[in-house]
């Protein structure tokens, strides 16, 4: 069976080397716009020490400006979510893409100061807020719903990747040419990606149908096959949306995903400071160990998503941890790193924390967003989604700000830093135990009747 095009071609229905093509494509473009959305959130902690001696900011005030990344951070993802119902992802992944670019810039300008940080960086937040959930709704327009953990973490991996990219660079850039050029090369990175993204982004043959443009094209798909029939009904006919946010998966994919945002902006803002001024390290080292501890997340969430890939298609049946708990669990040992990273005296007891078992609390970021797909009907997905994020993401709120109080309070750094990991630890553990206990979306997708979105993508559709 065929059926037309975006542009009036016509494009096989059935599955075919070229919808995989497609699938796998749009998910390496994905990973690279990852990439440099985690770069641009990186650029102000590894600059950090030279911006706070340049222009006089004590920590607090360094902590505020990181901060005000986050203050339209959850508004924008939640408004911005809502749109995928009535804007094609790839034109808001284009656009997101070019107005966090053009929101660096303006750090290059030699008088630009405090006050133009701060704006600057409340324009990026609100850029990029949407971008993760928007990004994996366009992504699970490509693959149905068994398939979709591994390329949700290949997802997460480019924030990892990012940090590990960005940290070696930013501070050779930073030495090289100073600290505001590290702003101008994200910038201009960003721009980058926009003009490939023009060329080969592409909506995927699983995505919602759009009301008006897309109207005619969804009613000549819905004929396709049986399974887009009962998912177009179940978009419609599904639970009320109270109902769904209601539910212990999405509470918990919320604090679970509290706990991990606190945790990745913690690491971003003070991790830097932390090992060149209480241990004394230079830039360069920094940088390495950085990009040491990134390159772990991504090792943690490419590992999860292999795991979790082969165990979706396992057919002996045997019973396995539900993946709720077993983030739950992966959390709980992040926490228990953490606090070893707070109060281990000697160095190397402290660096392997860093590197290793600190990493698995961003598994979280995969699970809670599969999670949270599984219980709710594609075409209220990105929406809710959206929500997640944008509630979630407070933890990168408060995280600088916050820690940055409770280091300037401490009778020094050292101690500052040990009670501020102290508390990260403990939001951790917290967050980890209601995930392993509550986190259970096949148990609320039957209890919601939801049904999985099993059906295979029936063809390419180039946006």
């Amino acid at each position: 069976m065929r059926r037309p095009g975006p542009r009036g071609r016509v494009v096989s229905a059935a599955p075919s080397a070229t919808a995989a093509r497609g699938a796998w494509s749009n998910t390496r473009l994905l990973l690279l716009f990852m990439v440099v959305n985690f770069a641009d959130k990186a650029v102000l902690g590894m600059a950090g020490p030279d911006i706070m001696r340049d222009l006089g900011l004590g920590r607090e005030e360094f902590g505020t400006a990181q901060s005000a990344f986050f203050a339209l951070f959850s508004l924008s993802a939640v408004g911005v979510s809502l749109l995928t119902r009535r804007v094609r992802t790839t034109v808001l992944l284009l656009a997101m893409a070019l107005l966090w670019s053009v929101a660096q810039l303006p750090m290059l300008w030699t008088a630009a100061g405090f006050g133009t940080l701060v704006a600057t960086r409340v324009l990026l937040g609100a850029a990029e807020g949407p971008s993760a959930p928007v990004a994996v709704h366009h992504l699970y327009g490509w693959f149905p719903q068994r398939d979709r953990t591994l390329p949700t973490a290949v997802l997460m991996v480019g924030a990892a990747a990012g940090v590990a990219v960005a940290a070696p660079v930013l501070s050779a850039v930073i030495a090289w040419w100073g600290w505001r050029w590290s702003f101008g090369l994200v910038g201009l990175a960003g721009i980058g990606w926009a003009a490939v993204w023009v060329r080969r982004g592409g909506q995927g043959p699983l995505a919602p149908a759009l009301p008006g443009r897309d109207a005619e094209a969804a009613t000549k798909a819905a004929a396709v096959t049986e399974a887009a029939a009962v998912t177009e009904a179940a978009d419609t006919a599904g639970p009320a949306l109270r109902r769904i946010l209601r539910s212990p998966t999405v509470l918990a994919a919320v604090l679970g995903c509290f706990a991990a945002y606190w945790h990745m902006s913690s690491q971003l803002t003070w991790v830097p400071d932390y090992l060149r001024t209480d241990l004394g390290w230079n830039g360069t080292l920094a940088g390495a160990a950085v990009a040491a501890g990134a390159l772990a997340n991504g090792a943690a969430l490419l590992g999860h998503g292999l795991w979790e890939r082969r165990s979706a298609r396992r057919t002996d049946h045997v019973p396995r941890l539900p993946s709720g708990a077993g983030a739950g669990l992966l959390m709980l040992v992040a926490a228990g790193a953490v606090a070893v990273f707070a109060v281990a005296e000697p160095l190397w007891a402290r660096l392997p924390m860093l590197v290793g078992p600190m990493a698995l609390s961003a598994v979280m970021m995969t699970v809670a967003q599969t999670a949270c797909g599984r219980i709710v009907p594609a075409g209220r997905r990105g929406p809710v989604l959206g929500l997640v994020v944008g509630v979630a993401s407070l933890g990168g709120v408060l995280s600088p700000v916050l820690l940055g109080r409770v280091i300037d309070a401490a009778p020094t750094a050292a101690a500052g830093y040990e009670r501020a990991w102290l508390l990260t630890a403990a939001l951790l553990a917290v967050s980890g135990a209601c995930a392993a206990v509550f986190l259970r979306p096949e148990r609320d997708a039957r209890r919601l009747g939801v049904a999985a979105d099993t059906a295979p993508a029936p063809g390419v559709h180039v946006a």
